[in-house]
């Protein structure tokens, strides 16, 4: 991890921000909203930092790819002030957020699956009515209202009879809803997914944006990773340095 932190070594704002691509305006930043712990001041007001203060700034830059900016900034006002199961806790969260990623993105696969293995259903001309795309689905017409209302498939309104229609992406749009609810989705879960089908333009174009997905998900888990390796460098430095001596 480079220089040991237990030294005492006077740095300048500068020499914290040489090498990370930051101003000084910024380490003076990240010291007032507690990410690095306070700095000593010179005789004449001038703040002056220790490597314990770089490995905390290099652990918070560790920790912001894969827990995002503020949960990284909590996890250091945390540790700074002593309370690490209060860190451990956010750095839990973000881990279980990952995993609930991963569960979803694998039920989106797994649904897609289902469809592409059911027999293809030539679009009826001018759509298919509420009635009849229940009973195909196996479910009351009163669930597929629900879903319009929860904004999971648009169907438009005839406008002679006022009936609902479902056009061929309305009606993909309810297969995939019933694929994701068997799979024990809430409705508001799979709102933004069905939406993202529809962004895609479809269920073909989708295949990319799910090699993405499988690619960011890979990056944060490396990113964690890093991270906490940061962080765990940091923590035994703050052990190492004698209470008295602590930033």
């Amino acid at each position: 991890m480079g220089k040991n932190l237990q030294t005492t070594d006077h740095l300048r704002p500068i020499d914290l921000a040489r090498g990370h691509g930051l101003s000084t305006q910024a380490i003076r930043n990240y010291e007032e909203a507690g990410i690095l712990p306070a700095a000593a001041r010179t005789p004449h007001g001038y703040r002056t930092y220790t490597p314990l203060h770089a490995g905390a700034l290099r652990a918070f830059l560790a920790l912001r790819p894969g827990h995002g900016h503020p949960t990284a900034t909590a996890i250091m006002r945390a540790v700074n002030r002593g309370s690490t199961d209060e860190a451990f806790r956010l750095i839990d969260e973000t881990h279980a957020q990952l995993l609930d990623d991963r569960r979803t993105l694998r039920a989106v696969e797994s649904a897609l699956g289902d469809l592409d293995r059911e027999p293809p259903t030539a679009p009826e001309p001018g759509g298919t009515l509420i009635g009849p795309l229940a009973r195909r689905l196996g479910i009351r017409p009163a669930t597929l209202r629900k879903w319009e209302h929860a904004g999971l498939v648009h169907p438009h309104r005839d406008p002679r009879t006022g009936y609902r229609v479902y056009d061929e992406a309305a009606v993909r749009d309810a297969r995939l809803a019933h694929q994701l609810r068997r799979g024990g989705y809430p409705l508001e879960r799979i709102a933004p997914l069905i939406a993202h089908v529809r962004t895609a333009g479809g269920l073909e174009p989708l295949e990319a944006t799910l090699t993405d997905w499988h690619g960011r998900l890979s990056a944060r888990g490396r990113a964690l990773l890093a991270g906490a390796a940061e962080l765990e460098a940091y923590l035994r430095a703050r052990g190492r340095v004698p209470a008295g001596s602590r930033p």
